[in-house]
């Protein structure tokens, strides 16, 4: 593969279910996660956590889209300096500091309100151990999504579909639809010397079912993917093996 992949924008997740945030550049570390992502979940009910002796859990133990589609309704904006969050969609906006007992307890206690149908016990907002995140996938995954496989299953859908549906960290043009489920155990480079290993593809699930702005369950993509390609992949996920900076419009060459 010659053609240069190119980085079409940047987003993290700070608030597991909740909201992107749209950057411009981040600094990735070796065997590091995506900087300010899935830092926090909200436990939906008691779900075994343990912050001294960490082990993932599985993404049914917290509020997350695939099951609490209303989550989408909510904007929210984390300030990394004060770990404050800023919550829109649900009356007046509020802000909670979630380094704070207090902070954490108003953010549960608007999920009481905002979707207390979804809840199977009482709420609660983890904070991330050092060395861990509250993403889907147990070990420090970025995740990347190719915007052309997203333009084929608009086609399949004859309706557009945002990307953000895929909630990746990484969107890229420049790859045929599909292509970047090729490149498992290929290196890619950008040009601050960070690379990325690509080491397994992405699973749909039923988030991607949830439109991202209207918080609406409004079609099937994984029955979809399923239907047309016999699988139900989209998306890659990558290991940072050697660390540097990724910005918004970098070009990213396969080296390995």
């Amino acid at each position: 593969m010659t053609a240069l992949i190119h980085v079409s924008a940047l987003y993290r997740y700070p608030v597991k279910g909740l909201s992107p945030e749209p950057i411009d550049r981040a600094d990735l570390e070796t065997s590091g996660f995506f900087p300010g992502d899935r830092l926090y979940a909200i436990e939906n009910g008691p779900s075994g956590f343990n912050a001294v002796a960490y082990r993932h859990q599985p993404k049914t133990k917290y509020l997350m889209l695939m099951r609490d589609e209303a989550l989408a309704r909510l904007r929210t904006r984390y300030d990394d300096a004060t770990a404050t969050l800023t919550v829109d969609g649900h009356g007046e906006p509020q802000a909670f500091r979630l380094d704070t007992e207090a902070g954490r307890e108003g953010l549960a206690d608007l999920m009481r309100r905002f979707v207390p149908e979804s809840l199977r016990g009482d709420p609660k907002v983890l904070a991330a151990p050092p060395q861990h995140r509250f993403t889907d996938s147990p070990t420090g995954y970025v995740s990347l999504i190719n915007r052309a496989s997203v333009a084929a299953v608009e086609d399949y859908l004859g309706a557009p579909v945002d990307p953000l549906r895929f909630r990746g960290n990484l969107l890229v043009e420049g790859l045929a639809p599909f292509a970047e489920l090729e490149m498992v155990g290929q290196v890619v480079e950008a040009p601050s010397g960070l690379r990325l290993k690509i080491t397994k593809r992405t699973v749909r699930c039923a988030a991607t079912n949830v439109d991202p702005v209207s918080g609406v369950r409004d079609c099937d993509i994984p029955w979809t993917l399923d239907a047309r390609l016999g699988h139900r992949d989209l998306g890659v996920y990558a290991e940072v093996i050697a660390g540097g900076a990724l910005a918004r419009g970098d070009a990213l060459r396969v080296v390995g």
